[in-house]
């Protein structure tokens, strides 16, 4: 009997029909544009994140959005009071727009590009913000929006009158049918169901929707659990497993089960397209199983995986939220911040200080020095190949696509080996 490939199936949104593939949205621009368009050429959903979005455009298109922003708050750096740190909607809708834009001009191929939205991007502003960065994403002719990092309750409604609200794909990421059936109910008024459902297990990059028990949770129990529910209800609503799914093979299990496609990411951290620097992305081949952990150093509250080698652990650095300010909540309040002020207070006269607890996401993300990761990414250095140097060989996006959609027998299939030019 033929083992099944990814290839076997397609993931179906409303009239599209795609290779079940669609790589996560890894911000602070770790899922860059570069990354999203080659996955959409090859016919899945490749994301851009939203996450720092200014940030993101002044690298990428000069714009000095963030300098502007540092200058008109300058004088409150010494505060501890953020709350009249705001972010001007205008820059932040035009960064949106811009990005999106300078990546849909560019798509071609019969895939899809995505944005990422993450509802504890709170801002200083949380309703205000999230309702700017979504109109202009569609504004800017984003093929759809998930909805992660939160959930998202009254998200739908803050767009419920733009145009595109029932032409754009809508979707939302949850880690258990409790939260599915939260978000259904408040949005029943709506009459508009979401496009597909993201359910992210206890295995996945960055922040988790568990709590430091994620250990007793299992991603095909939960993916079981709303199928049936959703079965049940009678709802065609597609569904994504996401969360350690490594191989080709791995992805054909929820495929089998029904699922209608998979999410997957740590896998592309290391290729070429990635918005990584290329020194951290052998950071990644490099880490070992007990080199990963899940902490509680982010500001959100969430759990958080990642490299525990990642520079920015235990980094006491001043905040920035002048420049930044991105998890400032409704009140201007930061839980680094908090943290920050007392070990500043506890070592008077220290010229550096560490913070243990918490840690400056913002500055940290900015600088890719908080090396988040799915719990598999020790395996990363069995997919590439070892050069002279010791270094590990970098693949292409289309590479890692590729051999999810068409491997068998839980295989990795390596690159060419680079020929070294004389």
């Amino acid at each position: 009997m033929t083992m099944k490939r990814l290839d076997d199936f397609r993931l179906r949104l409303g009239r599209d029909e795609l290779v079940p593939i669609m790589v996560g949205g890894m911000g602070v621009d770790i899922s860059s544009a570069d990354l999203a368009l080659q996955v959409a050429r090859l016919g899945g959903v490749g994301h851009i994140s939203d996450a720092m979005i200014k940030t993101v455009t002044d690298r990428r298109y000069k714009t000095k959005y963030v300098k502007a922003k540092q200058a008109l708050y300058k004088l409150n750096v010494d505060s501890d009071d953020k709350s009249v740190v705001k972010f001007n909607l205008g820059h932040l809708a035009e960064a949106t727009r811009l990005h999106v834009e300078g990546t849909m001009t560019r798509k071609q191929g019969s895939g899809m590009v995505f944005i990422n939205c993450m509802e504890k991007l709170t801002m200083n502003a949380p309703k205000e913000t999230l309702a700017c960065r979504m109109a202009a994403a569609l504004d800017a002719g984003i093929d759809g929006i998930t909805l992660a990092a939160g959930l998202h309750l009254g998200s739908f409604a803050l767009i419920e009158s733009h145009p595109r609200f029932r032409h754009a794909k809508l979707g939302i990421i949850v880690s258990s049918l409790r939260a599915l059936q939260l978000f259904l109910k408040k949005n029943s008024r709506l009459n508009r169901l979401p496009d597909y459902v993201v359910v992210e297990g206890p295995l996945a990059g960055g922040h988790l929707g568990f709590g430091m028990d994620w250990a007793q949770y299992d991603l095909a129990t939960i993916v079981a659990e709303i199928l049936q529910y959703l079965k049940a209800e009678q709802l065609d609503i597609p569904v994504l497993p996401a969360g350690g799914i490594f191989t080709g093979s791995d992805a054909v299990r929820f495929m089998e089960m029904g699922a209608s496609g998979v999410q997957v990411a740590t896998r592309f951290t290391v290729t070429r397209e990635c918005g990584l620097p290329d020194d951290v992305k052998q950071e990644y081949f490099k880490a070992n199983e007990d080199d990963i952990e899940v902490n509680q150093i982010s500001p959100t509250g969430y759990p958080m995986r990642m490299i525990k080698s990642s520079p920015g652990i235990g980094d006491g650095i001043r905040p920035n939220c002048e420049a930044y300010g991105y998890l400032l909540d409704a009140n201007g309040k930061c839980a680094y911040i908090t943290a920050y002020n007392r070990e500043l207070a506890a070592h008077p006269g220290e010229k550096r200080i560490s913070v243990k607890d918490k840690t400056c996401l913002c500055t940290q993300m900015r600088n890719f020095d908080i090396w988040t990761c799915g719990q598999l990414a020790w395996r990363l250095k069995d997919t590439s190949r070892r050069l002279p140097d010791g270094s590990f060989q970098l693949l292409s996006a289309a590479h890692v696509f590729q051999d999810y959609q068409f491997s068998t027998d839980n295989q990795v299939a390596l690159p060419e080996a680079e020929v070294a030019l004389a």
